[in-house]
């Protein structure tokens, strides 16, 4: 089963002389797939290397412009996959950018801080990043009736949407993917960073904040449930999102005294991976944590669709201190949109107080078809 990529057609039009491509994400969401794909369409003019293997670590570890010449011949766009794993890779990048006229490069990567540390200065001004999330619903529906997408909604929330959990029909082989793949890959990165070694410590975090999504997540609180300090708590959450498996939002303001603005939301990128961490894997009917999964999925969504879509904005939640709330405030172009997400039949209106100059209006998510079912908004 293969899903056509978004970003496909995004970075091949991306691909400049003189310029470098990152292509960032988590583990298994499909970057090795997506380069190969990309070097088919450029076949003759493409080379595919990847950064675990010896041979072409050895290739590349001396820095030699000739040798480069000679390796890479006439091909004109260069690929490397897990290019994380080459020592000084930005300083051979930036050689063969350099210094190779009319090359272009790939390369990618499933840890940021990594990535970024290894880049540094070398590629500055000359490296543009992307970044490839879990399926989202814009690829499902490429290939989906709306009844097709519609009907799988829910195990779209209950599994998520990594490309191989859809590769499994029974529900057990989905469980046991899902749970190899956050023991085993998305903490890989983390505990190899600076020799941590809390595995125990990183899984209870995300146990704790996979209960509250939602809701405004208090560190002081987390270290005391943990027995880690406030920092520790602030660096392993920064670590988690720079894996790609947990993302912040931050509290909206104006600076009105009764508006929460210090405060932070946290979200999984997959609901898969969150429902992991709850180890609850039941049917949406038989679940008490519903509106807040159904939450999480939309707000992912909605920030995959703000990525591939090139939309520029700043991303917010809004409360105050008497309980009105608006769950995702989107700032672009000058304006500010708000929506409320609600899962279940029921009518409800946006706070008529508070946030000025908003135009609440209902946004479609997602193209083509309304999937949030239930949802009625009455705007103000």
């Amino acid at each position: 089963m293969f899903f056509p990529r978004i970003l496909e057609r995004t970075v091949c039009d991306t691909l400049r002389p003189g310029k470098v491509v990152l292509l960032l994400g988590a583990r298994r969401v499909g970057k090795t797939v997506l380069v190969r794909r990309i070097a088919d369409r450029f076949a003759s003019e493409s080379m595919l290397l990847n950064g675990e293997d010896h041979v072409t670590f050895e290739l590349l570890k001396t820095r030699s412009i000739d040798r480069y010449r000679r390796l890479i011949g006439s091909k004109t766009l260069v690929i490397i996959d897990e290019a994380q794993k080459i020592e000084g890779i930005g300083v051979i990048a930036k050689l063969m950018i350099d210094e190779i006229p009319g090359l272009r490069m790939i390369l990618t990567g499933s840890s940021a801080f990594d990535l970024s540390n290894r880049f540094g200065e070398p590629l500055t001004g000359r490296k543009i990043t992307v970044h490839l999330y879990p399926l989202s619903y814009l690829e499902f529906s490429q290939n989906e009736s709306i009844l097709e997408t519609t009907s799988r909604l829910e195990e779209r929330m209950v599994f998520g949407c990594y490309p191989e959990v859809w590769q499994y029909n029974d529900r057990q082989a989905r469980i046991l993917y899902l749970n190899e793949l956050a023991q085993d890959y998305l903490l890989k990165d983390i505990l190899q960073y600076e020799g941590i070694r809390s595995a125990s410590k990183i899984s209870d975090l995300l146990r704790l904040i996979a209960f509250q999504i939602g809701k405004e997540v208090s560190y002081d609180e987390l270290g005391r449930q943990l027995g880690l300090t406030k920092n520790t708590v602030e660096k392993y959450l920064d670590l988690l999102t720079k894996v790609f498996v947990l993302f912040k939002v931050r509290g909206f303001s104006r600076n009105l005294r009764k508006e929460v603005s210090k405060s932070s939301r946290w979200y999984f990128y997959d609901t898969g991976i969150r429902n992991i961490f709850t180890t609850n894997f039941n049917e949406l009917a038989l679940r008490p944590d519903v509106g807040e999964l159904w939450e999480n999925y939309v707000i992912a969504e909605r920030l995959k669709a703000l990525e591939y879509r090139q939309i520029f904005a700043n991303t917010y939640f809004w409360r105050t201190y008497d309980q009105q709330e608006i769950d995702w405030i989107e700032e672009r172009d000058g304006r500010l949109f708000a929506y409320e997400l609600k899962w279940g039949i029921k009518k409800f209106a946006f706070p008529r107080h508070g946030i000025k100059r908003i135009r609440m209006r209902l946004f479609r998510l997602f193209s083509r078809i309304i999937i949030l079912n239930g949802w009625k908004v009455r705007e103000n």
